[in-house]
């Protein structure tokens, strides 16, 4: 059954007669979001508030839609602006289901790839649950001084009351505009968000851009810098356990790299049944892969992602954000 749901995707593109014979389930989800929808409405649900401002960081479509990266540019742009962040996030891809706070020594099976990788490059608390408002309150516990939550991921996570909403919409869009499973969607669109931001090219007339590239250099289990330039003369085997992989191929081949052979894996993979086909060439990854991969292939070379909202995005965050935040 597993092998078939993970083929959904590629029929969510266009309407077909694999989408229209997925109708009754869809109307099923349709119909659970409604009433879901209806109980926060009439209060038989309850939103929970804490003592932070929170952002939530999603998007409306299944799979990945370039959160991550947003959720990482939001905290270090509050972090200049001197305010004292945390991240909670589900964590997807771990093997348990328990509130765990990130540390150095957390492993990507305990706590996921992106909570881990968002605490080893924003330098900020972390925490993990399946419930985000007991994560909320659980950060907060350990770190009282924290006035702003940033929500990798959420939006239809309504349970914690948020204070702003952002949308990343990648380069899918809304696919066939179907809900799941029939197409990508998680919710109805459009629906009300603060800010829609496309992490990819532009899909629709609303919202902000965003641009992205690849670092000059890729980095080493130990942190060394290795120049992009010294890798277009050799060639390369690539490995991705992300949503969108031939983004990340896509780039690589714009920067002249040499691949050799590639593999893509289901996003938040855990790498352990894979191995290289040519262990003798350079084994390149994304960031996110890097944390679980330097356990088996320490010699495996990261691409840092340089992300960068445009400037309009910045200016409307700072105005909302500053209307918003209510703790100091």
């Amino acid at each position: 059954m597993r092998q078939y749901l993970q083929k959904l995707p590629l029929y969510w593109g266009e309407r077909s007669a694999v989408t229209y014979l997925l109708w009754p389930i869809e109307a099923i989800y349709k119909l659970a979001l409604r009433i879901r929808q209806l109980a926060y409405a009439l209060g038989w649900f309850k939103q929970q508030q804490v003592n932070a401002t929170v952002i939530v960081v999603g998007n409306v479509v299944a799979g990945g839609g370039g959160k991550t990266p947003l959720t990482m540019a939001i905290v270090q742009r509050l972090l200049s602006q001197g305010y004292p962040v945390g991240v909670i996030s589900r964590g997807y891809g771990r093997t348990n289901s328990f509130l765990r706070l990130v540390n150095n020594q957390s492993l990507a099976s305990e706590v996921g790839d992106e909570p881990l990788m968002i605490f080893q490059k924003c330098k900020v608390p972390v925490v993990v649950g399946s419930q985000r408002i007991d994560a909320a309150r659980h950060l907060l516990h350990h770190f009282p001084n924290v006035k702003v939550l940033v929500c990798d991921d959420g939006l239809q996570h309504k349970a914690l009351q948020r204070d702003i909403e952002i949308c990343a919409m990648d380069a899918m869009g809304l696919g066939n505009r179907r809900l799941l499973p029939a197409g990508p969607l998680r919710e109805p669109w459009p629906r009300a968000v603060d800010l829609l931001l496309h992490t990819h090219q532009r899909t629709l007339a609303q919202g902000y851009e965003s641009h992205r590239e690849l670092q000059t250099h890729a980095l080493t289990s130990s942190g060394k810098h290795v120049s992009m330039e010294n890798l277009k003369s050799r060639l390369v085997e690539v490995v991705s356990g992300i949503a969108r992989p031939e983004a990340f191929l896509k780039m690589l081949q714009e920067n002249q790299i040499q691949i050799k052979h590639s593999s893509a894996l289901p996003d938040h993979d855990n790498f352990e049944t894979w191995a290289p086909l040519h262990p003798e060439l350079p084994l390149l990854c994304t960031e996110k892969d890097a944390v679980k991969l330097w356990t088996r292939f320490p010699d495996a070379l990261s691409i840092p992602l340089i992300f960068e909202p445009e400037p309009a995005f910045w200016k409307a965050f700072d105005t909302l954000f500053q209307s918003r935040h209510r703790y100091h």
